[in-house]
Formats: structure tokens, sequence, C-alpha cells
């Protein structure tokens, strides 16, 4: 079968390194890819945003099944768009229809959705433009420090954690008022803060039944000491000591189990994987937010430790056939760093020759913002987050050491990449 990506980053690469070990594969296409993507499947460079465009490559090149990788062109309805088309309603679309995807696309949807189905979460209230002194007065009742979400996508960044009220009231309004997040921050969500160790948990689902992968733990902020500004995520380690059977167990019970059962019951249509971004708060799980995708960096630790046929599993979900499957998972830990641009999350330049891939030994090599360079194999930067360096070990610190020796292989100018991954889970 012939099968197209959609997206261009680390989480892309993975899918893809992955998916070209099916035997079901016949050809593979990344729209637009990276210089890592090309190693295993075709890159095409065209607008997917352009429904027009994405339809007639489709039909073109007969494809099978899209995997979408981010979540903007499912919030989007890139689903919805190939079930409302004659010609294009049999291919099988990894990733929810537009009104499922609002568990990502709107936190106001998503925390209206948690208290529905009973689903624990940080208590909250929604604040619009039109209401902000009722915010204002909302976070005077509240304790310090004090949760701001953007309602909408915000890339990553829209989160914000406020040590005193001062801050809080600002940001709140150069939100509301002064539009600090555009389009997303037209409503913002203001959350009381839970203290605890963050998890992300996943599962793949086909609409009725659900099988849980395995959980990660990313890390957020530039700086070390998980100190800094937020980022896209600097790096994940899988699994997560902490999340034992019995605390899966309950995960299961009180949070993917009513999830999948609120969306069957509200009748939106889900196939694809669903993110739990979750908080162990002495030993109870909550959840934090939900993603309607795989998580990146969380891919390149979680992707690899799938021993299964991915695309296999895939087939079996599209079909609504997923309870007939066994995903079968590596024991080892798998540890990925990644390597960012100088001056990322904020100003960075792009083009920056990338050496020393060559070099690296043991470890799995994702690319996430690169490109092909002018010459044969040569690759440049283009983005924030360039690679991921991805390795096993019985150990965490086994795997670690090794992404950080392989890490050191790999050159760009103004490379970057935190050294304490892992610190918070050893021992």
């Amino acid at each position: 079968m012939n099968v197209l990506i959609l997206g261009s980053g680390g989480r892309e690469h993975a899918l893809a390194w992955k998916i070209t070990q099916s035997p079901l594969l016949s050809k593979l296409y990344i729209a637009p890819g990276n210089a890592g993507t090309s190693q295993h499947g075709t890159n095409v460079n065209f607008d997917t945003g352009d429904y027009k465009i994405l339809k007639e490559f489709v039909l073109e090149n007969d494809i099978s099944m899209m995997v979408v990788g981010p979540e903007a062109p499912l919030v989007d309805g890139v689903h919805d768009y190939f079930l409302q088309d004659k010609e294009l309603e049999k291919v099988m679309v990894i990733g929810p229809v537009k009104d499922a995807a609002m568990l990502e696309g709107s936190k106001d949807f998503a925390k209206e959705f948690m208290m529905k189905n009973q689903i624990p979460t940080a208590a909250y209230a929604t604040f619009s433009k039109d209401t902000l002194d009722e915010g204002i007065a909302f976070l005077k009742q509240m304790k310090p420090p004090y949760v701001l979400k953007a309602d909408g996508l915000a890339a990553g960044k829209g989160v914000l954690i406020c040590e005193t009220l001062a801050e809080a009231e600002n940001e709140l309004g150069a939100m509301l008022r002064d539009a600090k997040f555009g389009a997303a921050s037209k409503k913002v969500v203001i959350e009381e803060f839970l203290t605890g160790i963050e998890i992300s948990c996943f599962v793949l689902c086909d609409g009725k039944s659900y099988k849980i992968l395995p959980s990660a733990k990313d890390y957020k902020r530039i700086g070390e000491g998980d100190t800094g500004l937020n980022t896209g995520g600097m790096g994940s380690i899988s699994p997560v000591p902490f999340a034992d059977a019995e605390f899966m167990q309950k995960v299961e019970h009180s949070i993917i189990a009513p999830t999948v059962r609120g969306l069957i019951n509200e009748d939106l249509e889900y196939k694809g994987f669903i993110f739990f971004g979750l908080i162990n708060v002495e030993g109870e799980p909550y959840v934090i937010e939900y993603n309607v995708r795989m998580g990146d960096p969380e891919a390149e630790s979680v992707i690899p430790r799938i021993k299964s046929d991915l695309l296999k599993l895939f087939v079996a979900t599209g079909k609504g056939k997923l309870a007939e499957e066994h995903i079968e998972t590596d024991p080892r830990y798998a540890a990925a760093i990644m390597l960012v641009s100088g001056g990322y999350p904020g100003n960075y330049e792009k083009g920056k020759m990338i050496t020393g891939i060559e070099e690296v030994e043991g470890s799995i090599v994702f690319h996430a913002g690169t490109k092909e360079g002018d010459a044969a194999g040569e690759s440049v930067t283009n983005g924030g987050r360039v690679i991921a360096v991805t390795s096993f070990g019985n150990k965490i610190e086994d795997a670690l050491r090794q992404s950080y020796v392989n890490a050191s292989h790999i050159e760009f100018e103004g490379k970057y990449y935190r050294r304490d991954l892992g610190n918070d889970l050893k021992g």
C-alpha cells in the first residue's frame, strides 16, 4: 500500500522510520518532510493546507492511507474533507475528525469534556475579553502560582505559569486584550496549579477500542533544572519509572476508558493517537491537557520501543479492528536528546551546515528542523529543534549516556542541548 505522512518534524521522521519496516508498505511519501525522512521515502513539497492539491496528489499516487503528524490539519478538518469526498472517502486517515480534534483545538472544550465525563483535572474557569474583570476577580480568589492557558492552538507556547498575582493579571490582559497569542487567546482558561511530576501517556484508538502505548516523560523548558522559556520539547525518556502497573491501572480506569467512552457517547469519530498530558499528584493521575496526535519529542523515544508492525496497527485502526491486534514493546529504556538552534525558542538562524551524523554509532538520529543541502547527502538546519538522538539502555543512565556521547559528535553553528535530562527519574 502507498502511504502519505503529513508533517516535517522529528515525529514524522520517527513515523517514517517505523512505517518503512512494514512489509505492507509499497511506497511512502512525506509532505513536506525533512532531510531525514528522505532516507525512508519521497519528500513532496506542496501546500498541504490546499486540499485541492492534496486531493490531486492522493489520487495520482494511489494513496491508501494518510497519517497526519501535527495537530493543525486535524483541527482544520482534513479528515472531514476526505470523508465528505466520494473519491477520497476510502482513503484511511489516521487522525480524528474536526469535532473530536477540539480536544486539542480548544482548552475550554477539553475542560468541559472532562467535567462531563468525570475525568480528574484541575479546577478552572474560562474568560474572554468581555469578561476580563471577572477573570481578574477569579485570580484573586486563587492561590499562587497561577496557570493561564490560551484556548486555541499556540504551537505549545500558550501556557503561562505566573508566580505572582500582579504578573497573572498583566498576562491575562496581554492575552485577552492585546492578543498576545493572536486568535488562540481570544479565550483564556485559568486553572488551579497542580504539584507533581508530569507524564505523557498515549493510546491508539479506532473509534471503539484502544491500545495503550509506552509512556514517556518530556522536558519542555530550554534551561537545565527546568528553567527558562517553554519550548516544543528538549527531549524525552520512555518508559517512566513511576508509571508502574498500579499507576497505569488508575490512568486507564479514571482517564483513558472514560475519554474513549465520552467520544463514543458524543458520536465523535476518532481514529488515531490520543495524547494524555498527565500529572502524578501523590500517586493520583490528573489530566493537564489532551493532544490529538503523537507527541514530539515523545515520538522519538516511544515509537522505537514499539516492536509491532505500526502500519499493520494503523490499518486495523482505519478498519475499526484494533481490538484484534496485540502491541509488543521493547522493555528497555529509550532516551531522546534534542539538539536545538542557538537562540531557540526565541530568534534563531537557519541554513547552518550539519556535520558528524555519520560518526553516530549505537543510536538513532531523527531529523526535525532540517532540510537537504545543495550537495548530495548534505543537511542544513531549518528550524528551532534540529535533531533528536535516541538510544536504548537497560537503565535510564545507560540510554542517556549513549545519546549524550552521540549528541557530541553532531555539530552545527549554535548547537545547544540540555545535559540534565532524566535527573528527576533516576534512583
